[in-house]
């Protein structure tokens, strides 16, 4: 993720503070055993959280539900014993944003990851969720701002997204994303800046870490949500704005030619907001260039992300400027 290759202090980068377990802590200082079972096993849920930079001060972009999310997933593996409700989560994010005073001009991302800490007394060695506490942590990271769909080269991936029987799809579980990690490192290597993964039964799932839009014929088509995918908030954004617009959006499944003959192809994520896709395995989308619904799109997130007096302003949580 775009956020994971940032360092530095508190403008650019990771914050000089962090939460952790109940403390705000200095960021570069971790105190994690090694004996972390979420670490050991993957036995771990995160958030991709995203405060955008605006004219009139920063915003949380659907913060509340990221954080719900984040607890429907927590109850999945049994961590129980974080007694944070969402409004609480949200209270702990603004005051981190807060004290790490990111440059106003940035975005400012935010990781929450909620895992597996120690056996309690009683639990035998091994793999488990009963018996084992949990750990709640919370960094920022100052984030360039990328409003304009950026061009990317995607390609299809030889590794599968895990079916939802085999790995919840509805969760961002941490072990999960070693397969991301191997599409990534893949399509990378090969010069191309993103992979697409297929299902079991070679259809479009997902990207490594967005969700899989095409345009053909003015209509807009996504994979559906019951598929082999995280159904991400920002997906749900994009196809909330475009239906509002007036805008055909259809869920239906994708195949590999579905992209080589679309008219317009792109990626939404909480990282890279809506990007383009301009070519797939070396061949170009249509003229190879960012199209106009692509573009559309983008204004249409952007503006909701941004504009705190639209008509989607419950969306935002705005941040006081410093030392307001």
């Amino acid at each position: 993720m775009d956020t994971e290759q940032l360092t530095g202090g508190s403008t650019l980068g990771l914050g000089a503070w962090a939460y952790d377990r109940g403390d705000f802590v200095p960021a570069a200082s971790p105190r994690l055993p090694l004996s972390t079972q979420g670490l050991h096993y993957g036995t771990a849920v995160f958030e991709g959280i995203r405060a955008y930079a605006a004219p009139n001060g920063r915003h949380l972009f659907r913060v509340h539900e990221h954080y719900a999310r984040m607890l429907r997933a927590c109850r999945m593996l049994r961590m129980t014993g974080m007694p944070q409700s969402v409004d609480e989560l949200v209270d702990i994010t603004v005051e981190l944003i807060r004290r790490n005073a990111h440059d106003d001009r940035l975005d400012v991302y935010v990781r929450p990851l909620a895992h597996k800490l120690s056996l309690l007394p009683g639990t035998p060695l091994g793999v488990s969720l009963a018996g084992v506490s949990d750990g709640l942590s919370i960094a920022t990271y100052g984030f360039p701002p990328n409003r304009s769909p950026r061009p990317t080269r995607c390609v299809i991936s030889s590794w599968r997204r895990p079916a939802r029987d085999t790995l919840p799809a509805q969760a961002k579980i941490a072990g999960g994303y070693a397969t991301s990690a191997l599409a990534s490192d893949e399509a990378r290597s090969a010069g191309f800046d993103d992979a697409i993964l297929l299902d079991r039964a070679g259809n479009v799932a997902e990207a490594t870490t967005a969700n899989v839009f095409v345009v053909a014929n003015g209509v807009l088509r996504t994979p559906p949500a019951t598929g082999d995918l995280l159904a991400g908030i920002t997906r749900d954004t994009v196809i909330t704005l475009c239906q509002e617009a007036g805008m055909a959006v259809l869920e239906r499944p994708l195949s590999p030619m579905d992209l080589r003959t679309a008219d317009e192809v792109f990626l939404t994520s909480t990282g890279k907001g809506v990007a383009s896709v301009t070519s797939l395995s070396g061949k170009d989308i249509a003229d190879g260039e960012v199209g106009p619904v692509t573009i559309r799109v983008a204004e249409l997130y952007n503006t909701a992300a941004t504009t705190s007096d639209g008509a989607r302003r419950r969306w935002l949580t705005h941040l006081a400027p410093e030392g307001g």
